[in-house]
């Protein structure tokens, strides 16, 4: 049985403990699809990834992304993450500052900056496009029954993933949501979504936005912080002319209410793309025997 590299991350963390767990599988090129969700299945985490040799000459490595029951073509916190991992491990160094991933949503850029536990890394997302969906209103209510609205409309957004964007009044309605999980559930798999993310502004000096994310169809009742929604949720602001005093830089506080409270630093740059970013922190580092 081969023995394989592997690294367990905790990912928009400042320290260990307070970020998204990756699992990263350094070697994985020789493993089949059904291996790898066999293993990101066993190991529960939100996502695994799986390093592979790049298929194209511009790329500085290849990944492949899994949550316990599917693939993923993009996803936040395992971009950021894979990314520290193989620059950690010597797979890859960046070209002034830049490495470029590929995935299967494509080639994508990614910026670093600093050393060490300092260092931060950021992807820029795919562009996200909002989905036009028949009427899922019954669903939605359902899933967001006891909830404080903003006024702003729900959208169903996609930048890889889908993910449902809803406005709550304020923070507090935020932390003290009350998930109905069945009803979530019912609404991203009648619509595709792999969740809901609900946000609100904050008057808060260390953020600007807070979030969470709910993805119970999935196997994730409650995510602890997910890139690929605060980029969904940025493109949604972004696309309604609603960024206001956010600017085109602002922080994000998720994960608190599961013990987490990671923080993302997100940026709309002049073409109107959007990067995500922060800092990630080695915990494990092993060797895995798997087929």
């Amino acid at each position: 049985m081969a023995s394989r590299s592997y690294l367990q991350l905790d990912v928009f963390a400042d320290r260990p403990g307070v970020g998204n767990a990756l699992g990263v599988v350094l070697d994985g090129g020789d493993l089949d699809t059904a291996a790898m969700q066999a293993f990101a299945n066993w190991t529960n985490l939100s996502e695994t990834t799986f390093v592979l040799p790049p298929t194209v000459p511009e790329a500085s490595y290849r990944l492949r992304i899994f949550t316990p029951k599917s693939e993923l073509p993009f996803a936040g916190h395992p971009s950021v993450g894979t990314a520290h991992a193989v620059l950690e491990a010597g797979l890859a160094r960046p070209v002034d500052g830049r490495l470029v991933q590929e995935c299967a949503a494509g080639l994508l850029p990614v910026r670093v900056k600093g050393t060490g536990i300092a260092r931060t890394i950021a992807v820029r997302a795919p562009r996200a496009h909002e989905i036009a969906v028949d009427d899922f209103s019954t669903l939605l209510q359902a899933a967001l029954a006891d909830c404080r609205l903003a006024g702003r409309k729900p959208a169903l957004m996609c930048n890889g993933p889908s993910f449902w964007c809803v406005e709550l009044a304020d923070e507090v309605a935020v932390r003290q949501m009350v998930p109905r999980l069945s009803s979530v559930a019912e609404l991203t798999s009648a619509t595709h979504a792999v969740g809901l993310a609900v946000f609100a502004r904050s008057a808060a000096t260390s953020h600007q936005l807070v979030v969470r994310v709910f993805c119970p169809a999935d196997g994730i009742p409650e995510d602890p912080v997910t890139g690929s929604a605060n980029a969904a949720i940025a493109a949604h602001l972004l696309h309604d002319g609603a960024l206001g005093s956010l600017g085109r830089r602002y922080v994000v506080s998720q994960g608190r209410e599961v013990g987490r409270d990671g923080r993302i630093e997100i940026e709309i740059d002049g073409d109107d793309e959007v990067w995500i970013g922060g800092q990630t922190q080695t915990v494990i580092r092993g060797d895995l025997d798997w087929n």
